[in-house]
């Protein structure tokens, strides 16, 4: 498995400041999916350049591991840019909105698996476009910057329903991997984590980004098919009429269903 297939299936990312290195191995030995070494804004601006520093010592050691670059049009952008083109690793671009910008960055760095990071009104306007660009294995929503921008409660399901549904249509409407849902900023809040998570799984993302290690295996529960629709799943494909539309348990299966069936099957096998 490639690691653009890696970073597709992952239910969780756990954010890693970049200025924390002795955080690094901590993250990695959680049950996170993947980790992000965050050079954007969990560090300072004096600390930049040190940050990067551990980056690069981090993967030039063989270890893997997705990067928040700084945006474009800061300070710090090119010199991240040429640090990641040394290394393997994911990309992970924030405030993304303009697919030109992204597709540039696939140019530069062509085997580096990219998650644009939509948390602006012009990115989730814009998301198919940016989610088409090549080298984008799936999109990010940034729940937290967004909401500050319309001027709503990032906690409130509601005020972000329709941006997180648009960005799971995007998504698939160009067959890049569903996206990641936004943080949940309450770290010790077990109740609205679960409430996050849930409702994101509910609208169609299969994973989540993380900020604290605790939160690591309840994100991974809700986005992990549970036993029983893993059931529901295989007796569906066992018992059906090869796509033919039948009856199975009282309920008509045809081809939709089936697909559906066959994704809890690959995602619970994530």
């Amino acid at each position: 498995m490639t690691l653009g297939d890696t970073l597709g299936h992952a239910r969780t990312l756990l954010f890693v400041p970049a200025d924390r290195p002795e955080r690094f191995a901590k993250a990695t030995a959680s049950a996170a999916d993947g980790i992000i070494l965050d050079l954007e804004d969990a560090v300072g601006a004096e600390h930049k350049s040190t940050a990067r520093q551990h980056v690069a010592e981090y993967l030039r050691a063989g270890n893997s591991a997705v990067v928040r670059i700084n945006a474009p049009g800061t300070p710090w952008h090119d010199d991240d840019v040429a640090m990641i083109r040394r290394h393997t690793c994911g990309v992970m671009t924030p405030k993304a909105e303009d697919p030109e910008i992204l597709a540039e960055l696939h140019r530069a760095s062509p085997h580096h698996p990219l998650i644009p990071l939509l948390e602006t009104a012009t990115g989730l306007l814009d998301a198919r476009e940016l989610c088409r660009v090549d080298g984008v294995v799936r999109p990010a929503f940034g729940n937290v910057d967004l909401a500050a921008e319309l001027g709503v409660d990032p906690a409130d399901q509601q005020a972000l329903r329709h941006a997180r549904s648009s960005l799971v249509l995007a998504a698939k409407s160009v067959e890049v991997a569903a996206p990641l849902d936004g943080v949940t900023t309450a770290v010790r809040d077990d109740t609205a984590l679960a409430r996050d998570a849930e409702h994101a799984a509910s609208l169609g993302f299969t994973g989540k980004l993380c900020i604290h290690p605790g939160q690591v295996a309840q994100a991974t529960t809700a986005f992990t098919p549970s036993p029983d629709l893993v059931r529901w799943a295989r007796k569906l494909l066992r018992d059906s009429n090869d796509g033919a539309a039948t009856l199975v348990d009282g309920q008509m299966v045809d081809t939709p269903v089936l697909e559906r069936a066959r994704a809890v099957l690959a995602r619970a096998g994530a």
